[in-house]
């Protein structure tokens, strides 16, 4: 069983949290991981600029950060994979829906399974792909998982920190 955690740096815990955590756990079991245990933070554009400044060396705020970890560790008879922490800025996100004229939970949407997708192994930089000339595969599968449950899975994002 897969399971999420939400934490929060500078902004409340937003009361759709918990559907969130329930669409990435839909997200991995998509991509058929079993037993992953995610972190998730939600924090402001601030917190996030520190983030990439000190990772990335980008003084800037982004939408995303991932960073891998791909430990395992024992529960009992259960061995849980570790696969790292996903940052969301909800600052850069509200800019980027208004930017591209989409729902701020279809953003958020994306965005989860875009981070996701990085730690699972997969690379805008090398990409599982022969023919260099073929759109990011990561990006088209990001979409096909999107399209896939964007209906069955919503995320009540009210683009508010409440």
């Amino acid at each position: 069983m897969n399971k999420v955690i939400v934490n929060v740096q500078e902004i409340p815990l937003p009361d759709w949290s918990g559907s969130m955590c329930e669409f990435a756990v839909k997200v991995m079991e998509e991509i058929k991981r079993e037993n992953w245990e995610l972190s998730i933070l939600l924090c402001d554009d601030k917190t996030i600029t520190e983030m990439n400044t000190q990772y990335r060396k980008k003084a800037e705020p982004t939408d995303i950060l991932s960073f891998t970890l791909g430990e395992t560790i024992q529960d009992g008879d259960e061995t849980i994979y570790l696969p790292g922490d996903i940052v969301i800025s909800l600052d850069t996100l509200r800019e980027n829906a208004k930017y591209f004229q989409i729902p701020e939970d279809e953003e958020l949407r994306r965005l989860i399974i875009h981070g996701i997708l990085h730690l699972d192994g997969m690379d805008h930089a090398n990409p599982i792909c022969a023919n260099p000339e073929t759109t990011d595969p990561m990006l088209i599968l990001q979409e096909e998982i999107l399209n896939k449950l964007k209906d069955k899975y919503i995320i009540p994002y009210s683009g508010e920190n409440k």
